[in-house]
């Protein structure tokens, strides 16, 4: 055994974020696609777009593509309170986010409303969706770079850039990536509930099929 006087810092808060970051001449810290003019003291964390800061100082400011935190420093740790608040509320943006990854790759949600849902969706190399079926939706699905092998039924067809496919509400289906290369494909769904829970699995690569 060695001691070890390494020091330690909770990083549960942005505050603890910002006190640990670089900063500029005017101490602020910030991430992503940033300008800041005649501001202090601040975070500013963007993902997805362009973040200003003008005249402003001791703020936390996170943007991501779920949502937009606007805090003062000082009370970064109540973020929590807007967490209860959301779940009060049966709001679910602190549990579903907008980007979300999987064993086999990943889908990026870019627009929903009322019955339809579309999503980008990206497959590993050689790796596999499970076999599922869905009781309240249909999807649509267009290849936009790749190979996909899909099966729908029983039947089983290869598709490349810009060839699309249906898969009916109910039916078995499976959508898998065979070549070397990364897999991207829109899916579009539509129907009268599209909530994640909507998946029955048979058979899965990742051991989450239903026993």
């Amino acid at each position: 055994m060695v001691r070890l006087d390494a020091g330690w810092t909770d990083l549960g808060a942005w505050e603890a974020v910002w006190a640990l970051s670089p900063k500029d001449d005017s101490g602020n810290a910030h991430a992503g696609d940033v300008l800041v003019a005649d501001s202090h003291n601040s975070l500013v964390h963007s993902t997805s777009r362009l973040v200003t800061l003008v005249g402003v100082e001791n703020l936390i400011v996170v943007e991501t593509a779920d949502a937009v935190l606007v805090a003062n420093k000082s009370s970064s740790q109540n973020v929590k309170f807007i967490v209860n608040t959301l779940n009060r509320h049966k709001r679910d943006e602190h549990a579903y986010h907008r980007k979300v990854r999987r064993p086999w790759g990943w889908y990026d949600v870019i627009d929903e409303g009322e019955n339809f849902k579309v999503k980008r969706i990206q497959v590993k190399s050689k790796a596999s969706l499970s076999l599922q079926k869905h009781n309240h939706r249909s999807e649509h699905w267009v290849v936009v770079k790749g190979k996909a092998e899909v099966t729908c039924g029983d039947k089983k067809l290869i598709l490349t850039e810009n060839q699309s496919t249906n898969i009916p509400q109910g039916e078995l289906h499976r959508l898998a990536n065979p070549a070397s290369s990364p897999l991207e494909i829109i899916e579009i769904s539509s129907g009268s509930y599209l909530g994640e829970d909507d998946i029955v699995r048979f058979e899965d690569d990742y051991g989450r099929a239903a026993k």
